[in-house]
C-alpha cells in the first residue's frame, strides 16, 4: 500500500513557548530553528509509533483488492474513512457508496470492512486503481495528543538543541524517549 499525505496535520502538538519553556529558553534568536524541530519531532514519533498525532488527511492506494472483506490502513487513530475510489481503464475515478462498507476505527491497524453480501468493485488500472481517503489523528488540537507523546516530542527538542551540529549526537535518541513511545507502539506477536 502507497501512502501520500494530501492534508498536513493544520499545528503541531507543541506551540514554540511550550519548547522554549521546556528548554528554558527566553530568547527570540532560536524560533524559527525550534519550529523546526517541533515539526522534525513529531514526525519522528509518527514514524515510530504509527500513529497520527494531529488531524491529518492521507491517500492509501492498492493495484488490487485483498483476498476477503478486510483492508487494513497503515495509520492510526483513525479518524473516519472520508472516500473510497476505484480507478476505471479510462483513469476516471468512481467514488464508492458509503453504504458498502465501513470503517473500523478502534482495530489497529484501522480497517475498512465491506459489508455482508457485498463485492468490492473491480479497478481498471492494474497499478494505484483503489484509493481510500482517510483522516486519522488524535483530535485537530494540540491537548488531543497524549501527554507520552507530548513529552517525548518534548525531550527530542531538547536533545536535538542541545546537540544541534553534532552529527554523531543526532543518531541517537535521547534516554527515555524509547520508554515514553513503547506503549503506543503496535505489538505484533
Amino acid at each position: 500500500m502507497k501512502s501520500i499525505l494530501t492534508t498536513p496535520p493544520s499545528a503541531e502538538p507543541l506551540t514554540r513557548a511550550e519548547a522554549k519553556a521546556y528548554l528554558r529558553f527566553d530568547s527570540d534568536a532560536e524560533d524559527e530553528l525550534i519550529g523546526t524541530l517541533i515539526a522534525a519531532a513529531r514526525r519522528h514519533v509518527e514514524a515510530a509509533t504509527g500513529l497520527a498525532l494531529i488531524a491529518q488527511g492521507w491517500s492509501h492506494f492498492l493495484d488490487r483488492w485483498p483476498q476477503g472483506p478486510i483492508v487494513l490502513l497503515p495509520l492510526a487513530p483513525l479518524i473516519a474513512i472520508e472516500e473510497v475510489r476505484v480507478y476505471g481503464d479510462d483513469d476516471e475515478a468512481a467514488i464508492i457508496d458509503p453504504a458498502h462498507y465501513y470503517a473500523d476505527t478502534l482495530a489497529r491497524p484501522a480497517r475498512l470492512v465491506l459489508r455482508p453480501d457485498r463485492i468490492w468493485p473491480p479497478s481498471g488500472r492494474a497499478a494505484n486503481g483503489i484509493e481510500i481517503r482517510v483522516a486519522a489523528g488524535h483530535g485537530a488540537n494540540a491537548s488531543d495528543v497524549p501527554q507520552g507523546l507530548r513529552t517525548a516530542i518534548l525531550r527530542l527538542i531538547a536533545y536535538w538543541f542541545e546537540n544541534r551540529g553534532d552529527d554523531a549526537g543526532l543518531a541517537f535518541a535521547p534516554l527515555g524517549v524509547e520508554h515514553l513511545l513503547q506503549p503506543y507502539r503496535e505489538m505484533r506477536l
